[in-house]
């Protein structure tokens, strides 16, 4: 479509639909140039090529214009091609905002009903019902992603537990002086200590002692980058964190988490001295 295509020709368009009003006693370019938002000498050059394509006449290079045959059959095409294009437009916008993606927790077929939860922070599908619900618009196998459409209902999302480990500073001895006994014996019980069963979904580790410490326990590192900006959304998303932080690292973390009013814990990763 020309008219979105090339530079400066939707400015045409409207300069001879303006013209086009015949408006009395006459219309002036600093009335189009107005209207438009744009300069007189833009609406001046513009008018001269309208012209000189025979979309517009006068009598004297100035106002009056007056819009010719050519300049109505012009604007009349290229106004069904705008509208054309704005119905393609709309309608795909339409598509994506009533469309959204999922995992399959089974092989689905296109126009079942499914009911939608989230798992590992993944918005997943499957033919039992839930307090949310969609139908299929795109089948998949199992573990492929799927369109989801005609979606009601509320997904139970609860938040993931946070929690952080305080590390010793390089000054104060890195992990020399880390309780090694408890940052292991955490990752691999996870929640249970505050009476929830369930393990950790990602690691995040803030300075080089943390994932230092991380190589030497064998513990596998999730999030290295953004950490406290990713713990927080994977927490929203229902997952637990354990974040590893260096010294005052850890005043920052703890701060954002209680500014997202997410549950956190927190546990001293120093070495007792007795």
């Amino acid at each position: 479509m020309k008219s979105i295509r090339e530079r400066g020709e939707m400015t045409k368009l409207q300069i001879l639909y303006e013209v086009s009003k015949k408006e009395i006693p006459y219309l002036r370019q600093k009335d189009i140039a107005n209207r438009l938002g744009i300069t007189i000498q833009a609406i001046s050059e513009n008018i001269k090529i309208l012209i000189e394509r025979g979309y517009i006449t006068t009598t004297d290079g100035k106002s009056p214009y007056h819009i010719t045959l050519e300049g109505i059959d012009k604007i009349t095409k290229e106004a069904v091609e705008l509208r054309k294009y704005s119905d393609e437009v709309l309608k795909n916008m339409d598509y994506y905002k009533s469309t959204w993606p999922a995992i399959a927790a089974e092989n689905l077929k296109k126009g079942e009903k499914v009911g939608i939860f989230m798992k590992d922070g993944i918005l997943r599908a499957a033919k039992k019902e839930k307090s949310a619900n969609a139908v299929i618009l795109t089948a998949g196998m199992k573990n492929e992603d799927v369109a989801l459409t005609d979606i009601h209902g509320i997904i139970d999302i609860e938040r993931g537990d946070v929690v952080v480990i305080t590390i010793p500073t390089i000054q104060e001895g890195g992990s020399k002086v880390a309780d090694l006994d408890l940052i292991k014996s955490t990752y691999d019980s996870g929640l249970r200590e505050w009476g929830i069963d369930e393990k950790f979904n990602r690691v995040g580790v803030l300075g080089t002692v943390a994932y230092g410490l991380c190589l030497k326990l064998a513990i596998p590192i999730d999030i290295e980058f953004a950490v406290t900006k990713s713990t927080i959304e994977a927490a929203k998303k229902g997952l637990n964190v354990l974040i590893l932080a260096v010294g005052k690292m850890t005043k920052n973390v703890l701060e954002k988490l209680e500014d997202n009013e997410i549950n956190y814990h927190l546990l001293d990763g120093h070495q007792e001295i007795n």
